[in-house]
């Protein structure tokens, strides 16, 4: 057996994380449709339902100047600080589970290569 499935197995055993899927940018630019009609990830575009995702990894949450962010997602802004991939990954999994009363109304997206596709253009189409 190679290192990389004794890593995984022994990850799922011991319910450790598994290591981030890289995800593919291109795929992720059609996975973003989910998202166009609430963000952008156009640098300096704000008049739209949601907050800029431009730079969004390693950004603090709940950040974007002149964004009226719901009180659920300031009080998780004040625990988490920035937006990490993991962290990312999780709230876009199941928004409503990461930030209990969030005013983004989407269920979420279960697939794990879709999200890591998306995260990975949200990254690539940062500044």
């Amino acid at each position: 057996m190679s290192s990389l499935p004794r890593v995984l197995a022994a990850a799922l055993l011991l319910g450790a994380p598994l290591p981030a899927v890289a995800g593919d940018a291109a795929r992720g630019e059609r996975v973003f449709q989910y998202c166009y009609s609430c963000h952008s990830v156009q640098p300096g575009e704000t008049n739209l339902q949601g907050p800029n995702l431009a730079g969004i990894l390693g950004r603090p949450i709940a950040a974007q100047e002149g964004f009226d962010y719901s009180p659920a997602m300031q009080a998780f802004a004040a625990r988490e600080e920035v937006w990490s991939q993991e962290l990312l990954d999780r709230f876009i999994a199941a928004p409503e589970e990461v930030v209990p009363r969030t005013s983004m109304d989407w269920r979420g997206l279960d697939d794990a290569s879709e999200r890591a596709d998306l995260i990975a253009y949200l990254r690539a189409a940062s500044p």
